[in-house]
């Protein structure tokens, strides 16, 4: 019995040695920012500094800035939801908002900054970043570089000739209806979405990523939100233009629409970039780019996406875009070219990221809000979040004399 016993205290001793050892040098790899990333107490702090957590390239801005006027007005003190008058002020504790702007007509009528930001934070956009990406493919469209978004990916990636995703066309991937097999349940830590942030994180290839995806139903006729279509779209536009994401936003968007500040977007093992998220930006520049679709695509008069584009963008057509109770979607909201359109539509639209970021957009009031979070329910608070936005915008919007 002595010798068995020594023989378990060695063999638990070196599995002790083992797991210690495992742990330290998982510490040390890409997978720990991962792993730690969304964890309670360092969340919203990762959430303002991402450059500290992974590897990023820079925006740079450039040219004059888009100013914004000043005009404070007080917000609401309750907004309407579910039946119920609810506190506007508790809400915004509650979903752990860490930065509210908004803006009227071009000047800031409300800026607050909660849990440490602040007006230079560089905060992330989570899937905001998806309707970036789609002014650039209506930019790049309107520069002939994308002949036709009716085009299939392949027409332009021809490592994805013969795959799934190379059938598919553009038009497909900025509504989300690929038909592709891809599993979007953040809360799953082996789901697609999280193994492709592990192997993003570790150097794969999107490309090899994506190739390995399968069809799941006929393209163009469900939406449901994957966020491999908003990679594709990156690889495209990539192989369209000859340039790094980055670099085209910094030439075609991020200068000409007058930011203030550099943004930064981070970036892989491999050294490129995630286009489905992940870009960090102030609270004011995310503001400049709702102004630009609040205004058409123009800044000052001056087109810098195109028209046409903004609004077929926000605006879909086809019935299972449709937002409401639509069987052909995965949920009650719409969506247009990687824009969300609420329920009982009024013209607004929004961008969204998961954690609670928002570009609220609202054309017929001239409104632009942004909101930034780290709210661990997010899922459960889109509506809510819609009503609070919508009661700020009939609140702050003041009737013309």
């Amino acid at each position: 019995m002595g010798r068995f016993l020594r023989i378990l205290a060695i063999t638990l001793l070196g599995l002790a040695v083992v797991t210690l050892a495992g742990f330290a040098w998982l510490r040390t790899t890409p997978y720990w920012a991962g792993i730690t990333l969304f964890e309670e107490g360092k969340r919203i702090e990762n959430f303002r500094a991402m450059d500290t957590v992974f590897p990023y390239r820079t925006i740079p801005r450039e040219g004059s800035v888009w100013a914004f006027g000043r005009d404070p007005r007080p917000l609401p003190a309750t907004y309407r939801f579910d039946g119920a008058d609810r506190d506007l002020s508790a809400f915004l504790q509650r979903t752990e908002t860490t930065g509210l702007l908004v803006v009227v007509d071009g000047k800031i009528a409300h800026e607050e900054y909660r849990l440490g930001a602040a007006d230079a934070s560089k905060l992330t956009s989570w899937s905001v970043a998806k309707s970036v990406v789609s002014a650039l493919i209506g930019i790049a469209a309107n520069e002939g570089h994308i002949a036709d978004i009716k085009d299939s990916v392949d027409d332009y990636v021809s490592d994805l000739t013969g795959t799934a995703y190379g059938a598919v066309a553009i038009e497909e991937l900025l509504t989300m209806s690929s038909g592709i097999d891809f599993d979007e349940n953040y809360d799953d830590p082996f789901s697609d979405v999280n193994m492709l942030f592990m192997q993003f994180a570790m150097g794969a290839s999107m490309t090899d990523m994506l190739a390995e995806l399968r069809s799941l139903r006929t393209p163009g006729t469900y939406n449901n939100y994957v966020s491999s279509d908003t990679i594709a779209l990156g690889l495209v536009l990539e192989a369209a233009t000859g340039m790094p994401l980055e670099d085209y936003m910094a030439s075609r968007l991020w200068g000409p629409m007058g930011a203030e500040a550099d943004a930064f977007w981070n970036i892989g093992g491999a050294g490129s970039i995630l286009p489905m998220c992940c870009l960090n930006a102030t609270l004011r520049d995310y503001a400049r780019f709702g102004r630009l679709y609040l205004e058409g695509g123009a800044r000052d008069g001056k087109q810098i996406v195109p028209a046409e584009w903004v609004s077929a963008s926000v605006r879909p057509t086809a019935a299972h875009l449709q937002p409401g109770d639509n069987p052909a979607s995965f949920w009650t909201f719409g969506y247009g070219y990687q824009w969300w359109i609420p329920e009982n539509p009024r013209g607004d639209f929004l961008a969204i990221g998961i954690w609670g970021q928002y570009i609220y957009v609202d054309p017929t009031l001239g409104i632009v809000i942004v909101k930034t979070s780290a709210d661990p329910f997010f899922d459960d608070n889109d509506h809510e979040t819609v009503a609070a936005f919508r009661a700020i915008a009939a609140s702050v919007v003041r009737p013309t004399p």
